[in-house]
Protein backbone atom coordinates (compact mmCIF):
# COMPACT_ATOMS: atom_id res chain seq x y z
CA UNK A 1 0.00 0.00 0.00
CA UNK A 2 1.36 3.41 -0.93
CA UNK A 3 1.85 6.12 1.68
CA UNK A 4 0.19 9.55 1.53
CA UNK A 5 2.90 12.21 1.78
CA UNK A 6 0.48 14.71 3.40
CA UNK A 7 -1.05 12.54 6.13
CA UNK A 8 2.01 10.49 7.09
CA UNK A 9 5.20 12.44 6.42
CA UNK A 10 7.24 10.56 9.04
CA UNK A 11 6.13 7.22 7.65
CA UNK A 12 7.14 8.35 4.19
CA UNK A 13 10.58 9.36 5.43
CA UNK A 14 11.02 6.03 7.23
CA UNK A 15 9.85 3.87 4.32
CA UNK A 16 11.70 5.88 1.72
CA UNK A 17 14.88 6.66 3.64
CA UNK A 18 17.01 5.15 0.93
CA UNK A 19 15.71 7.60 -1.63
CA UNK A 20 17.70 10.46 -0.10
CA UNK A 21 20.87 8.42 -0.45
CA UNK A 22 19.98 7.63 -4.05
CA UNK A 23 19.32 11.30 -4.71
CA UNK A 24 22.69 12.28 -3.21
CA UNK A 25 24.52 9.73 -5.35
CA UNK A 26 22.78 11.03 -8.43
CA UNK A 27 23.71 14.63 -7.63
CA UNK A 28 27.39 13.76 -7.18
CA UNK A 29 27.48 11.75 -10.41
CA UNK A 30 25.86 14.61 -12.27
CA UNK A 31 28.41 17.07 -10.89
CA UNK A 32 31.18 14.91 -12.29
CA UNK A 33 29.91 15.24 -15.85
CA UNK A 34 29.10 18.96 -15.62
CA UNK A 35 32.46 20.20 -16.86
CA UNK A 36 32.09 18.34 -20.13
CA UNK A 37 29.53 20.98 -21.05
CA UNK A 38 29.99 23.94 -18.74
CA UNK A 39 33.78 23.88 -18.62
CA UNK A 40 34.14 23.63 -22.39
CA UNK A 41 34.13 27.38 -23.02
CA UNK A 42 37.42 27.68 -21.06
CA UNK A 43 39.19 25.44 -23.56
CA UNK A 44 38.00 27.05 -26.80
CA UNK A 45 40.46 29.96 -26.92
CA UNK A 46 43.54 27.90 -25.85
CA UNK A 47 42.80 25.28 -28.51
CA UNK A 48 42.34 27.99 -31.13
CA UNK A 49 45.59 29.69 -30.08
CA UNK A 50 47.58 26.45 -30.35
CA UNK A 51 46.25 25.06 -33.63
CA UNK A 52 44.83 28.23 -35.24
CA UNK A 53 41.57 26.46 -36.00
CA UNK A 54 38.49 28.60 -36.58
CA UNK A 55 36.41 28.88 -33.42
CA UNK A 56 33.29 27.91 -35.36
CA UNK A 57 35.07 24.64 -36.28
CA UNK A 58 36.10 24.03 -32.68
CA UNK A 59 32.53 24.67 -31.52
CA UNK A 60 31.35 21.85 -33.79
CA UNK A 61 32.83 19.58 -31.10
CA UNK A 62 30.50 21.18 -28.55
CA UNK A 63 27.55 20.57 -30.85
CA UNK A 64 28.58 16.93 -31.37
CA UNK A 65 28.87 16.50 -27.61
CA UNK A 66 25.40 17.89 -26.97
CA UNK A 67 23.87 15.88 -29.82
CA UNK A 68 25.28 12.57 -28.61
CA UNK A 69 24.60 13.50 -24.99
CA UNK A 70 20.92 14.09 -25.76
CA UNK A 71 19.79 12.13 -28.80
CA UNK A 72 21.01 8.80 -27.41
CA UNK A 73 19.42 9.28 -23.98
CA UNK A 74 16.16 7.55 -25.05
CA UNK A 75 18.20 4.43 -25.86
CA UNK A 76 20.14 4.71 -22.62
CA UNK A 77 16.87 5.35 -20.77
CA UNK A 78 15.38 2.21 -22.30
CA UNK A 79 18.40 0.25 -21.04
CA UNK A 80 17.95 1.77 -17.57
CA UNK A 81 14.25 0.83 -17.56
CA UNK A 82 15.20 -2.72 -18.51
CA UNK A 83 18.48 -3.45 -16.69
CA UNK A 84 18.52 -0.92 -13.87
CA UNK A 85 20.57 2.23 -13.33
CA UNK A 86 23.90 0.85 -12.07
CA UNK A 87 25.41 -0.73 -15.21
CA UNK A 88 24.45 2.23 -17.41
CA UNK A 89 25.92 4.79 -15.02
CA UNK A 90 29.15 2.81 -14.62
CA UNK A 91 29.60 2.54 -18.38
CA UNK A 92 28.97 6.26 -18.64
CA UNK A 93 31.73 6.97 -16.12
CA UNK A 94 34.24 5.05 -18.21
CA UNK A 95 33.34 6.98 -21.36
CA UNK A 96 33.44 10.32 -19.56
CA UNK A 97 37.00 9.75 -18.40
CA UNK A 98 38.10 8.47 -21.80
CA UNK A 99 36.71 11.49 -23.64
CA UNK A 100 38.75 14.11 -21.81
CA UNK A 101 41.86 11.95 -21.97
CA UNK A 102 41.44 11.94 -25.74
CA UNK A 103 40.92 15.71 -25.73
CA UNK A 104 44.31 16.02 -24.05
CA UNK A 105 46.07 14.47 -27.06
CA UNK A 106 43.74 15.59 -29.87
CA UNK A 107 45.86 17.21 -32.58
CA UNK A 108 43.21 17.27 -35.30
CA UNK A 109 39.60 18.34 -35.55
CA UNK A 110 38.36 14.80 -36.37
CA UNK A 111 39.95 13.46 -33.18
CA UNK A 112 38.44 16.32 -31.19
CA UNK A 113 35.04 15.46 -32.68
CA UNK A 114 35.40 11.74 -31.87
CA UNK A 115 36.27 12.58 -28.27
CA UNK A 116 33.24 14.87 -28.10
CA UNK A 117 30.98 12.04 -29.29
CA UNK A 118 32.39 9.61 -26.72
CA UNK A 119 31.99 12.17 -23.97
CA UNK A 120 28.44 12.89 -25.07
CA UNK A 121 27.47 9.23 -24.97
CA UNK A 122 28.95 8.86 -21.50
CA UNK A 123 27.43 12.05 -20.12
CA UNK A 124 24.04 11.17 -21.58
CA UNK A 125 24.12 7.76 -19.95
CA UNK A 126 24.83 9.31 -16.55
CA UNK A 127 22.36 12.17 -17.00
CA UNK A 128 19.48 10.00 -18.20
CA UNK A 129 20.10 7.44 -15.47
CA UNK A 130 20.22 9.90 -12.59
CA UNK A 131 17.23 12.02 -13.65
CA UNK A 132 15.08 8.97 -14.42
CA UNK A 133 15.98 7.43 -11.08
CA UNK A 134 15.10 10.63 -9.20
CA UNK A 135 11.68 10.81 -10.88
CA UNK A 136 10.93 7.26 -9.72
CA UNK A 137 12.09 7.76 -6.13
CA UNK A 138 10.22 11.08 -5.63
CA UNK A 139 6.76 11.00 -7.25
CA UNK A 140 5.61 13.34 -4.46
CA UNK A 141 8.30 15.92 -5.24
CA UNK A 142 9.20 15.35 -8.87
CA UNK A 143 10.02 18.99 -9.55
CA UNK A 144 12.28 19.28 -6.52
CA UNK A 145 13.98 15.89 -7.05
CA UNK A 146 14.61 16.47 -10.75
CA UNK A 147 15.84 19.96 -9.88
CA UNK A 148 18.25 18.77 -7.21
CA UNK A 149 19.60 16.11 -9.54
CA UNK A 150 19.95 18.54 -12.42
CA UNK A 151 21.56 20.98 -9.98
CA UNK A 152 24.52 18.65 -9.85
CA UNK A 153 24.93 19.14 -13.59
CA UNK A 154 24.28 22.87 -13.50
CA UNK A 155 26.30 23.79 -10.41
CA UNK A 156 28.73 20.90 -10.41
CA UNK A 157 31.27 22.90 -12.34
CA UNK A 158 30.98 26.02 -10.16
CA UNK A 159 33.63 24.89 -7.69
CA UNK A 160 36.01 23.82 -10.44
CA UNK A 161 35.82 26.82 -12.78
CA UNK A 162 38.66 28.63 -11.00
CA UNK A 163 40.89 25.50 -10.64
CA UNK A 164 40.38 24.61 -14.31
CA UNK A 165 41.08 28.15 -15.48
CA UNK A 166 44.16 28.33 -13.25
CA UNK A 167 45.47 24.95 -14.36
CA UNK A 168 45.02 25.84 -18.03
CA UNK A 169 47.17 28.93 -17.48
CA UNK A 170 49.82 27.17 -15.38
CA UNK A 171 50.00 23.68 -16.93
CA UNK A 172 48.24 24.00 -20.28
CA UNK A 173 44.82 22.84 -21.39
CA UNK A 174 46.16 19.35 -22.26
CA UNK A 175 47.13 18.48 -18.67
CA UNK A 176 43.85 19.98 -17.45
CA UNK A 177 41.85 17.74 -19.77
CA UNK A 178 43.83 14.69 -18.66
CA UNK A 179 43.70 15.02 -14.88
CA UNK A 180 40.18 16.34 -14.56
CA UNK A 181 38.99 13.67 -16.99
CA UNK A 182 40.54 10.88 -14.94
CA UNK A 183 39.11 12.23 -11.68
CA UNK A 184 35.59 12.79 -12.99
CA UNK A 185 35.36 9.40 -14.66
CA UNK A 186 36.64 7.55 -11.58
CA UNK A 187 34.07 9.10 -9.23
CA UNK A 188 31.16 8.17 -11.53
CA UNK A 189 32.54 4.65 -12.02
CA UNK A 190 32.65 4.02 -8.25
CA UNK A 191 29.35 5.63 -7.25
CA UNK A 192 27.43 4.26 -10.22
CA UNK A 193 27.44 0.79 -8.70
CA UNK A 194 25.32 2.06 -5.78
CA UNK A 195 22.34 3.25 -7.85
CA UNK A 196 19.12 1.21 -7.78
CA UNK A 197 15.39 1.55 -8.46
CA UNK A 198 12.85 1.90 -5.63
CA UNK A 199 10.55 -0.84 -4.45
CA UNK A 200 6.89 0.15 -4.65
CA UNK A 201 6.58 0.79 -0.89
CA UNK A 202 9.56 3.14 -0.92
CA UNK A 203 7.91 5.83 -3.10
CA UNK A 204 4.94 7.90 -1.81
CA UNK A 205 2.00 9.18 -3.81
CA UNK A 206 2.17 12.25 -6.04
CA UNK A 207 1.05 15.63 -4.71
CA UNK A 208 -2.55 16.56 -5.42
CA UNK A 209 -1.50 20.12 -6.34
CA UNK A 210 0.20 18.92 -9.53
CA UNK A 211 -1.73 17.51 -12.49
CA UNK A 212 -0.66 13.90 -13.01
CA UNK A 213 -1.93 10.93 -14.93
CA UNK A 214 -2.83 7.49 -13.62
CA UNK A 215 -1.92 5.92 -16.95
CA UNK A 216 1.57 4.92 -18.03
CA UNK A 217 2.41 5.60 -21.66
CA UNK A 218 5.24 4.07 -23.65
CA UNK A 219 7.63 6.24 -25.69
CA UNK A 220 5.71 5.38 -28.87
CA UNK A 221 2.42 6.36 -27.26
CA UNK A 222 4.00 9.56 -25.98
CA UNK A 223 5.27 10.73 -29.38
CA UNK A 224 1.75 10.19 -30.74
CA UNK A 225 0.51 12.78 -28.24
CA UNK A 226 0.33 16.45 -29.34
CA UNK A 227 1.31 17.58 -25.83
CA UNK A 228 4.72 15.95 -26.27
CA UNK A 229 5.49 17.99 -29.36
CA UNK A 230 4.39 21.21 -27.69
CA UNK A 231 6.78 20.46 -24.83
CA UNK A 232 9.48 19.51 -27.31
CA UNK A 233 9.15 22.79 -29.21
CA UNK A 234 9.23 24.77 -25.96
CA UNK A 235 12.30 22.86 -24.78
CA UNK A 236 14.14 23.65 -28.04
CA UNK A 237 13.25 27.34 -27.79
CA UNK A 238 14.49 27.59 -24.22
CA UNK A 239 17.57 25.42 -24.60
CA UNK A 240 18.89 27.32 -27.62
CA UNK A 241 19.63 30.56 -25.78
CA UNK A 242 21.20 28.89 -22.78
CA UNK A 243 23.42 26.65 -24.86
CA UNK A 244 24.55 29.65 -26.85
CA UNK A 245 25.56 31.40 -23.62
CA UNK A 246 27.24 28.25 -22.32
CA UNK A 247 29.36 27.67 -25.40
CA UNK A 248 29.97 31.28 -26.41
CA UNK A 249 30.38 33.13 -23.12
CA UNK A 250 34.17 33.29 -23.39
CA UNK A 251 34.15 34.45 -27.05
CA UNK A 252 31.43 37.00 -26.16
CA UNK A 253 33.50 38.37 -23.28
CA UNK A 254 36.54 38.54 -25.54
CA UNK A 255 34.61 40.40 -28.26
CA UNK A 256 33.24 42.79 -25.61
CA UNK A 257 36.88 43.28 -24.48
CA UNK A 258 36.08 42.62 -20.84
CA UNK A 259 37.24 39.02 -20.31
CA UNK A 260 40.27 39.92 -18.18
CA UNK A 261 38.93 43.14 -16.64
CA UNK A 262 38.92 42.80 -12.81
CA UNK A 263 35.45 42.86 -11.21
CA UNK A 264 34.86 43.24 -7.46
CA UNK A 265 31.61 41.93 -6.00
CA UNK A 266 30.72 40.54 -2.59
CA UNK A 267 34.27 41.17 -1.39
CA UNK A 268 35.74 39.05 -4.19
CA UNK A 269 37.83 40.29 -7.10
CA UNK A 270 38.23 38.15 -10.21
CA UNK A 271 38.57 38.66 -13.96
CA UNK A 272 35.12 39.34 -15.43
CA UNK A 273 34.91 36.08 -17.38
CA UNK A 274 36.10 33.88 -14.51
CA UNK A 275 33.75 35.68 -12.10
CA UNK A 276 30.83 35.30 -14.51
CA UNK A 277 31.48 31.60 -15.04
CA UNK A 278 31.64 30.93 -11.30
CA UNK A 279 28.43 32.82 -10.52
CA UNK A 280 26.64 31.48 -13.59
CA UNK A 281 27.32 27.87 -12.64
CA UNK A 282 26.14 28.39 -9.09
CA UNK A 283 22.93 30.18 -10.09
CA UNK A 284 22.33 27.69 -12.90
CA UNK A 285 22.36 24.97 -10.26
CA UNK A 286 20.33 26.75 -7.58
CA UNK A 287 17.51 27.59 -9.98
CA UNK A 288 16.78 23.94 -10.78
CA UNK A 289 15.57 22.76 -7.36
CA UNK A 290 14.13 26.21 -6.57
CA UNK A 291 11.83 26.40 -9.59
CA UNK A 292 11.20 22.65 -9.33
CA UNK A 293 10.01 23.16 -5.75
CA UNK A 294 7.87 26.11 -6.83
CA UNK A 295 6.32 24.05 -9.63
CA UNK A 296 5.35 21.34 -7.13
CA UNK A 297 3.18 23.97 -5.46
CA UNK A 298 1.83 26.34 -8.11
CA UNK A 299 1.89 24.02 -11.13
CA UNK A 300 4.41 23.33 -13.91
CA UNK A 301 3.05 25.68 -16.57
CA UNK A 302 2.61 28.65 -14.22
CA UNK A 303 6.22 28.26 -13.14
CA UNK A 304 7.37 27.96 -16.75
CA UNK A 305 5.71 31.25 -17.66
CA UNK A 306 7.45 33.09 -14.84
CA UNK A 307 10.88 31.61 -15.47
CA UNK A 308 10.80 31.80 -19.27
CA UNK A 309 9.69 35.45 -19.21
CA UNK A 310 12.51 36.26 -16.80
CA UNK A 311 14.99 34.61 -19.17
CA UNK A 312 13.75 36.68 -22.11
CA UNK A 313 14.24 39.87 -20.11
CA UNK A 314 17.68 38.80 -18.88
CA UNK A 315 18.99 38.14 -22.38
CA UNK A 316 17.79 41.54 -23.62
CA UNK A 317 19.46 43.28 -20.69
CA UNK A 318 22.72 41.40 -21.28
CA UNK A 319 22.66 42.50 -24.91
CA UNK A 320 22.11 46.12 -23.91
CA UNK A 321 24.47 46.46 -20.93
CA UNK A 322 26.84 43.48 -21.23
CA UNK A 323 29.84 45.50 -22.36
CA UNK A 324 30.18 46.84 -18.83
CA UNK A 325 32.23 44.24 -16.83
CA UNK A 326 30.09 44.39 -13.68
CA UNK A 327 26.85 44.27 -15.67
CA UNK A 328 28.25 41.35 -17.68
CA UNK A 329 28.84 39.33 -14.52
CA UNK A 330 25.46 40.15 -12.94
CA UNK A 331 23.31 39.83 -16.06
CA UNK A 332 24.93 36.62 -17.28
CA UNK A 333 24.10 35.26 -13.83
CA UNK A 334 20.46 36.27 -14.34
CA UNK A 335 20.41 34.56 -17.73
CA UNK A 336 21.68 31.30 -16.32
CA UNK A 337 19.39 31.55 -13.28
CA UNK A 338 16.32 31.90 -15.50
CA UNK A 339 17.48 29.18 -17.89
CA UNK A 340 18.62 26.21 -15.80
CA UNK A 341 15.14 25.37 -14.50
CA UNK A 342 14.17 23.78 -17.82
CA UNK A 343 16.12 20.71 -16.70
CA UNK A 344 13.80 20.22 -13.74
CA UNK A 345 10.48 21.49 -15.13
CA UNK A 346 10.43 19.49 -18.36
CA UNK A 347 11.36 16.06 -16.90
CA UNK A 348 8.85 16.53 -14.07
CA UNK A 349 6.12 17.60 -16.49
CA UNK A 350 6.89 14.66 -18.75
CA UNK A 351 6.62 12.16 -15.89
CA UNK A 352 3.43 13.82 -14.61
CA UNK A 353 1.92 13.48 -18.07
CA UNK A 354 3.10 10.04 -19.18
CA UNK A 355 3.65 8.07 -15.96
CA UNK A 356 6.61 6.44 -14.19
CA UNK A 357 6.89 3.01 -15.82
CA UNK A 358 8.89 4.38 -18.78
CA UNK A 359 10.18 7.44 -16.91
CA UNK A 360 13.82 7.21 -18.02
CA UNK A 361 13.07 6.53 -21.68
CA UNK A 362 10.29 9.12 -21.92
CA UNK A 363 12.26 11.86 -20.17
CA UNK A 364 15.23 10.93 -22.33
CA UNK A 365 13.21 11.29 -25.50
CA UNK A 366 12.08 14.77 -24.46
CA UNK A 367 15.67 15.61 -23.51
CA UNK A 368 16.71 15.16 -27.15
CA UNK A 369 15.26 18.66 -27.65
CA UNK A 370 18.47 19.94 -26.10
CA UNK A 371 20.38 18.22 -28.90
CA UNK A 372 18.14 19.79 -31.50
CA UNK A 373 18.76 23.20 -29.93
CA UNK A 374 22.52 22.56 -30.00
CA UNK A 375 22.39 22.60 -33.80
CA UNK A 376 21.85 26.35 -33.50
CA UNK A 377 25.07 26.97 -31.53
CA UNK A 378 27.45 27.08 -34.54
CA UNK A 379 24.92 29.36 -36.23
CA UNK A 380 25.38 31.89 -33.44
CA UNK A 381 29.07 32.20 -34.33
CA UNK A 382 28.06 33.03 -37.90
CA UNK A 383 25.31 35.47 -36.87
CA UNK A 384 27.66 37.27 -34.52
CA UNK A 385 29.88 38.07 -37.50
CA UNK A 386 27.09 39.92 -39.30
CA UNK A 387 26.35 43.62 -39.02
CA UNK A 388 24.16 43.14 -35.95
CA UNK A 389 26.86 41.28 -34.03
CA UNK A 390 25.88 39.53 -30.81
CA UNK A 391 22.81 41.79 -30.52
CA UNK A 392 21.12 39.80 -33.31
CA UNK A 393 21.82 36.54 -31.49
CA UNK A 394 20.54 37.87 -28.17
CA UNK A 395 17.37 39.31 -29.68
CA UNK A 396 16.53 36.03 -31.43
CA UNK A 397 17.05 34.02 -28.24
CA UNK A 398 14.91 36.43 -26.22
CA UNK A 399 11.99 36.17 -28.65
CA UNK A 400 12.13 32.37 -28.57
CA UNK A 401 11.97 32.40 -24.77
CA UNK A 402 8.97 34.72 -24.80
CA UNK A 403 7.11 32.48 -27.25
CA UNK A 404 7.82 29.46 -25.03
CA UNK A 405 6.46 31.31 -21.98
CA UNK A 406 3.10 31.97 -23.62
CA UNK A 407 2.91 28.45 -25.08
CA UNK A 408 3.16 27.08 -21.54
CA UNK A 409 0.08 28.96 -20.34
CA UNK A 410 -2.07 29.17 -23.45
CA UNK A 411 -1.42 25.80 -25.10
CA UNK A 412 0.31 23.23 -22.87
CA UNK A 413 -1.68 23.88 -19.69
CA UNK A 414 -5.18 23.31 -21.15
CA UNK A 415 -3.87 20.42 -23.26
CA UNK A 416 -2.49 18.57 -20.24
CA UNK A 417 -5.63 19.29 -18.23
CA UNK A 418 -7.72 17.55 -20.90
CA UNK A 419 -5.35 14.57 -20.95
CA UNK A 420 -5.50 14.25 -17.16
CA UNK A 421 -9.30 14.37 -17.18
CA UNK A 422 -9.52 11.70 -19.87
CA UNK A 423 -7.16 9.39 -17.97
CA UNK A 424 -9.25 9.42 -14.78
Amino acid sequence: MRIDAHTAPHAVLLAGGNRWLQLAIGIVCMSMIANLQYGWTLFVNPIADKFHWAKASIQVAFTIFVLTETWLVPVEGYLVDRFGPAPIAVAGGILVGLAWMMNAIADSLPLLYIAAAIGGIGAGAVYGTCVGNALRWFPDRRGLAAGLTAMGFGAGSALTVVPIASMIKSSGYEATFLYFGLGQGLVVFVLGWLLREPARAEAPDALAAVATTSRDRSPLQMVASPAFWVMYAMFVMMAAGGLMATAQLAPIAKDFRIADVPVSLLGITLPALTFALSIDRALNGITRPLFGWISDRIGRENTMFIAFSLEAAGILLLSRFGQDPVAFVVLSGLVFFAWGEIYSLFPATCCDTYGTRHAAANAGLLYTAKGTAALLVPLTSILSGTGGGWHTVFLSASLLNLVAAFLALLVLKPMRARMSAMAQ
